[in-house]
């Protein structure tokens, strides 16, 4: 099973930055009230295509094989 350190180790290692810039996260204030709980949201629009889908997409073409 893995574990925290895995996943941390799998994000650290992940080669999506040399084409995603680091996202900021954005409280999140009438979801906080509600929730009685801070809640922040992690702005992936903010990439430079607008979408979350570029990290996943370059990771996985980063680690194919030149076979693949």
């Amino acid at each position: 099973m893995a574990t925290h350190d895995d996943y941390l180790k799998k994000i650290l290692t992940a080669r999506v930055y040399d084409v995603a810039r680091e996202t900021e996260l954005e409280r999140a204030p009438n979801l906080s009230a509600r929730l009685s709980n801070r809640v922040f949201l992690k702005r992936e629009d903010n990439q430079p295509v607008f979408s979350f889908k570029l990290r996943g997409a370059y990771n996985k073409m980063a680690h194919l094989t030149p076979a693949q």
